[in-house]
């Protein structure tokens, strides 16, 4: 015996009662927020110390009066991050390409390529800074640059080509091997599969995660201030020393969350779309 069928649901119905869930979800995520933040913000404002850690870190004066000098310091940071994101990038499809040489004839070229990337992914990127920044310049080799910003560049370009070539690896063992077969098959060489077939579909996968790379050697730009780089974070430091007062880091950080969260948003509209992408194609 079959139960009595109603009549059927009209998508209209459907419809507008996702629309109201979704507004009701937005409501309620609104409303918790607020209260989250609100609770948080009556904690931290009610503590104690909170005058006095808002004379050190948060004066409005001193925020505005360090401001203009910090963000002219920048143009060192993007400067040094853009020239060297330019060097990593070529660099690093390079060391994933030698890595992935079948033979072994190239094995001493694999083990070359295999030993940048662990050896400069083990080391931490400071002692990189301070042993290329005031090491190899002060051997006095005559033809070799002395110049902070040039060892600045090199240090975060050694460092982030062996992140940089993993991800390319990633993505040029990602794609199946038929597509390289097929190539092959239409009498490409091996090369040629490799560059027209191979390369551009493993660059377009990894695009998030080498903006993610990106984000991190923004960031770290100001760690060649170590070596008398004069960039946002030294400019900060020597503000910080001369007022007597940390606001000029909570500028510097307000500074690159200005420069970073959009390159931060892309990534994620970028690893949603392909995961949208993704589900469509598996349906």
């Amino acid at each position: 015996m079959t139960p009595p069928s109603g009549p059927p649901v009209q998508p209209a119905a459907i419809n507008g009662r996702r629309r109201r869930d979704g507004g009701r979800s937005t409501l309620i995520a609104l409303v918790s927020t607020v209260v989250f933040f609100s609770l948080v913000g009556w904690v931290i404002v009610s503590s104690s110390s909170w005058p006095q850690v808002q004379q050190d870190f948060f004066d409005g004066g001193v925020f505005w009066r360090s401001l203009p000098e910090i963000v002219g310091a920048l143009i060192t940071n993007i400067q040094l991050f853009l020239i060297a994101e330019v060097l990593v990038l070529a660099l690093g499809l390079l060391l994933a390409v030698l890595r992935s040489l079948p033979g072994p004839v190239f094995f001493p070229v694999r083990l070359l390529a295999i030993a940048w990337a662990d050896v400069f992914r083990g080391l931490p990127s400071i002692l990189i800074i301070y042993l290329l920044g005031f090491g190899v310049s002060a051997l006095g080799i005559p033809g070799l640059p002395n110049d902070p910003f040039f060892w600045a560049v090199v240090s975060l370009t050694l460092v982030y080509t062996a992140y940089v070539s993993e991800v390319y690896r990633a993505g040029i063992e990602s794609i199946h091997p038929s597509q390289a077969a097929a190539a092959r098959s239409l009498g490409l060489t091996r090369a040629q599969a490799l560059r027209h077939v191979v390369i551009p579909q493993a660059v377009r996968r990894v695009i998030p995660p080498l903006l993610n790379d990106f984000i991190g050697l923004q960031k770290d730009s100001v760690l060649v201030s170590l070596i008398g780089v004069v960039e946002a974070f030294r400019t900060a430091n020597i503000q910080q020393e001369a007022l007597f007062n940390y606001t000029p880091y909570v500028a510097l950080g307000a500074v690159f969350l200005v420069m970073t969260l959009p390159l931060t948003r892309l990534t994620d509209y970028l690893v949603a779309r392909d995961r949208r992408r993704y589900l469509a194609g598996a349906r």
